[in-house]
């Protein structure tokens, strides 16, 4: 699942894969945003934590579940 979150005042988004599912990122958006911690907490596919304030965020995109082709479409 590819991942992208866009941060208010900065010119690049944050962009990642992830071996979770749709509705899984989903929920811990959700939740980060609707609690007072502050931070949302996610982990890509290799491991890596990232933790970006939720004052910060401006979007977040999820991605499709499928598998990127290799090769010519036609």
């Amino acid at each position: 699942m590819e991942i992208r979150i866009g941060i208010v005042n900065a010119p690049r988004e944050l962009s990642f894969e992830s071996s979770q599912s749709a509705e899984e990122l989903a929920e811990q958006v959700q939740t980060a945003l609707s609690s007072g911690t502050g931070f949302l907490r996610l982990t890509d596919d290799k491991g890596r934590l990232y933790i970006v304030p939720t004052a910060g965020i401006g979007y977040v995109e999820l991605g499709t579940e499928e598998s990127r082709r290799i090769g010519f479409v036609g």
